[in-house]
C-alpha cells in the first residue's frame, strides 16, 4: 500500500472579501494511506469543509499542494465520491434513479452498474424503496441514498462533509453503524468532516484536529480499536479517554 495515497502539503486557503482577506486554512499537512478512514474534527468555521472541498477539487488552494494516488488534484476526479451535509437528491427522480445519476453523468454503461446500485441499496436497508421519491423518505434514508450514489461508480476515495450533522442523535448513531458496515464490505479511503468527537472516534483510524485562526492541523490521533467495531465500544473507558483527549485539544486550540 502507498503510505501517501492522499497527501496535503502546507495547504492554505485565503478568500478575498470586501472587508479584506479571510484566511480559512493555514499550512495544513497530512498524509493518508490507502484504505484509511480519517476524520477532520474541529469546531464549526475552523476550515474542515474548506480543506475537504480542496481535496475534492471543488476549491483551489491558495498555496501548497494536494495529491491523490500520486496525481496533483486540479479539479473534480472520477475516482472520488462526495457526500454533502444535505443529501442533494433530485426530487423528480426515484431513489434508484438518484443512485444511478453519476453513471449517467460519467457516461458509463448503465447496464453494468444497475446490479451494483441495487446491492448498495440493499446493504443500507433500502430494498423496496427503489421507486420512492426523495420527499417520501426520512432524513436518514435520504442520506443513505446519497451514500449509495457516491459509491455506485466504485470510487477509490470517499469524501464526506458532515453527512449526519442534520440528523437527530438516534438516527445519527444508526448512520454511523450503517457507514461502518458498508465500508467493511466496500473498502475505501475516507476523509470525513465532523464536529462530533464521539462520531470521529467510533468511525476513524485517525482523527486530525483542526483549530486556531487561521486554522491548521494541531493533532493527529491514532484510534487503536480493531475493526469491525461494535457500537458498545462507546461505553468503554478507553473510548472515553480518547474523547477527552480530543476535547481538551480542541478547547486549547480554540482558546489558545
Amino acid at each position: 500500500m502507498n503510505s501517501a495515497y492522499i497527501a496535503a502539503e502546507h495547504v492554505s486557503k485565503t478568500y478575498q472579501t470586501r472587508s479584506g482577506p479571510v484566511h480559512a486554512v493555514n499550512g495544513a499537512s497530512f498524509v493518508a494511506s490507502e484504505g484509511q478512514f480519517i476524520s477532520l474534527l474541529g469546531p464549526s468555521g475552523c476550515g474542515k469543509s474548506t480543506l475537504l472541498m480542496m481535496l475534492a477539487g471543488l476549491e483551489k488552494a491558495t498555496a501548497g499542494s494536494l495529491s491523490l494516488s500520486g496525481e496533483t488534484v486540479v479539479g473534480p476526479r472520477r475516482d472520488s465520491g462526495i457526500v454533502f451535509q444535505d443529501a442533494t437528491l433530485l426530487p423528480w427522480k426515484s431513489v434508484f434513479e438518484n443512485v444511478m445519476f453519476p453513471i449517467e453523468i460519467l457516461k458509463l454503461p448503465i447496464s453494468k452498474y444497475q446490479d451494483r446500485a441495487m446491492e448498495l441499496l440493499h446493504r443500507v436497508g433500502l430494498s423496496g424503496f427503489e421507486s420512492k421519491r426523495p420527499h417520501e423518505l426520512s432524513g436518514g434514508m435520504r442520506q443513505r441514498v446519497a451514500i449509495c450514489r457516491a459509491l455506485v461508480h466504485d470510487p477509490k476515495v470517499l469524501l464526506m462533509d458532515e453527512p449526519f450533522s442534520a440528523l437527530d442523535a438516534i438516527t445519527r448513531d444508526q448512520m454511523n453503524v450503517v457507514l461502518s458496515e458498508l465500508l467493511e464490505r466496500y473498502r475505501k479511503t475516507v476523509i470525513f468532516v465532523t464536529h462530533s468527537i464521539r462520531e470521529a472516534v467510533y468511525l476513524s483510524d485517525r482523527v486530525l484536529v483542526m483549530g486556531g485562526r487561521p486554522s491548521s492541523i494541531v493533532m493527529d490521533l491514532v484510534i487503536p480499536f480493531e475493526r469491525p467495531r461494535r457500537f458498545e465500544i462507546e461505553d468503554t473507558a478507553e473510548f472515553g479517554a480518547l474523547c477527552r483527549e480530543l476535547r481538551q485539544t480542541i478547547e486549547r486550540a480554540h482558546h489558545g
